[in-house]
């Protein structure tokens, strides 16, 4: 199953051409910030709506692999372990202890900044894996560590490095995901606003 799996994967990035590829670190840093505005009712603080679009884009620092002769399919390789839904949980609980003292461990308040930030992290993976090229992620390691692709994965995958952006690929890859990411995720934003709004309207007639 492992082997099928990796080879299936390995196949699709050399034969697409794309075997370094991910969906674009802006792209994952506003799943983040779009999630904090449709999660949080309220008025949120600077570093928190830093840490909301630097922690999901971080994952991809594991890319530094290949610079230390680390194998792609590796279990610290690119989309490997640091793309698992445990190390999200495990870098949330860090983010959360660090970064928001004011919240008392166990608390209901603790609890609902965890599961922001688990739900940011761990998407990070999810969305890799709706995208076409390159290995699947290793989604339940280190448990698993087989690598997984959604059977549909609409999402192009976008090139690492700079310059590879500004290619005829690149930037179809950016469109694909402007479709499929930015334009849903911004709908839903736009329905959270909406719908405060109206309620805001209707307890501001309730106490007039």
């Amino acid at each position: 199953m492992k082997q099928k799996a990796i080879l299936r994967c390995s196949i699709a990035g050399r034969v697409l051409g794309r075997e370094h590829a991910v969906p674009s670190s802006i792209t994952h840093a506003f799943v983040g910030v779009a999630a904090g505005y449709v999660c949080m009712g309220r008025p949120m603080p600077w570093r928190f709506w830093a840490l909301a679009a630097l922690c999901p884009a971080l994952i991809d620092a594991d890319v530094v692999s290949f610079s230390l002769g680390i194998e792609y399919e590796a279990f610290f390789g690119h989309r490997g372990f640091f793309h698992s839904l445990t190390f999200a949980a495990a870098f949330a609980v860090i983010v959360v202890a660090m970064e928001f003292r004011d919240r008392r461990p166990s608390s209901r308040a603790w609890w609902g900044m965890f599961a922001f930030f688990f739900l940011i992290i761990g998407s990070h993976g999810v969305l890799d894996a709706l995208t076409d090229g390159g290995l699947g992620i290793a989604i339940f390691s280190p448990f698993d560590t087989t690598r997984y692709f959604f059977p549909w994965t609409p999402i192009m995958v976008c090139p690492i490095g700079v310059v590879d952006f500004f290619t005829d690929y690149g930037l179809q890859a950016v469109l694909s995901e402007v479709k499929w990411v930015w334009l849903p995720l911004a709908t839903l934003t736009s329905g959270a606003w909406a719908l405060r709004a109206s309620m805001a309207r209707l307890r501001c007639l309730k106490t007039a």
